[in-house]
């Protein structure tokens, strides 16, 4: 069984003024129905109180500040904020892609797998842009099943781990949600002999989330904020189909726990010696371990 995230990105990248000071914020989890957390850019001149106009009538407020510079944006007025946001706002494009050119229009369907459908994630789950509906009916016909779940991806997922000890990294947390349907036929695929493989690490850490220490996965429904590091005991995953990530990442983390660090040194090498591309439009790779 393929376990997807049918998470949808939104345009969440917003630039704005506050009096002569330009205020970049970048979206990354809802908080109530007017309410965002937000990473800002150029944050001292932004304080708590002050608004920030983002154009087009779309302006919000600052309602406290965090250390990390972060804030809670309030946006003003009766629109739903979801109009808003899609009249203002840009498509996120990861850094390493967004320094060397401005989102387009085309970057509204291309940073969007074909199962997006739940909307409010900030960066896209890019194992699952390899999938094509061409690719899932040769898969349906070798018995080959899939199943959805979502988690909304925060654009904590792009912070580097700068701390020389990883329980010194503060992981944002994001929403997710498993229905009891869902969990019911995942876990009659495990009980039955078959295997679990997550498209993506943000399928794999909501289902962790969501298992208990015998390796059952519950209905889950919240904020999980888990950080999965090399000695980490998987409860209820036996596979993983990910992109090459970026070093010092969480994500390169996560798959040397999966692995081990030994054998993914090894598949980054060959990776490399090879011409594979790494990132969000690189190439993929199904990770089974022992």
């Amino acid at each position: 069984m393929l376990v997807f995230n049918d998470t949808k990105v939104i345009p969440a990248q917003l630039e704005g003024r506050r009096g002569e000071a330009t205020i970049g914020a970048t979206l990354h989890k809802r908080e109530g129905p007017r309410e965002w957390q937000a990473f800002l850019r150029n944050a001292k001149r932004a304080r708590a109180g002050d608004t920030i106009d983002f154009g087009g009538g779309v302006a919000a407020s600052v309602v406290e500040k965090a250390e990390d510079g972060s804030a809670l944006l309030h946006f003003d007025g009766d629109e739903p904020v979801e109009v808003l946001i899609e009249r203002a706002g840009r498509m996120p494009l990861p850094p390493y892609i967004a320094s060397r050119r401005e989102a387009d229009e085309a970057d509204r369907v291309d940073y969007q797998t074909m199962f997006a459908r739940e909307e409010g994630a900030v960066a896209a789950p890019t194992a699952a842009l390899h999938f094509t509906s061409r690719l899932l009916d040769a898969l349906e016909r070798s018995g080959i099943g899939r199943e959805m779940l979502t988690l909304h991806v925060g654009a904590g997922t792009f912070l580097p781990v700068k701390a020389g000890d990883t329980a010194g990294h503060k992981m944002h947390a994001e929403w997710g949600r498993i229905d009891a349907a869902t969990a019911a036929r995942l876990n009659r695929v495990r009980a039955s002999g078959g295997r679990l493989i997550a498209v993506g690490t943000t399928s794999l850490r909501l289902i962790e989330s969501a298992a208990d220490e015998r390796g059952t996965i519950h209905p889950f429904e919240g904020d999980t904020a888990i950080f999965i590091t090399p000695g980490y005991r998987f409860k209820a995953i036996d596979g993983l189909i990910t992109n090459f990530h970026l070093p010092r990442s969480t994500l390169f983390m996560l798959v040397s726990a999966l692995m081990g660090l030994d054998v993914m040194k090894a598949a980054y090498r060959h990776a490399i010696e090879h011409g594979y591309r790494f990132y969000s439009y690189g190439d993929s790779s199904l990770l089974l371990p022992r």
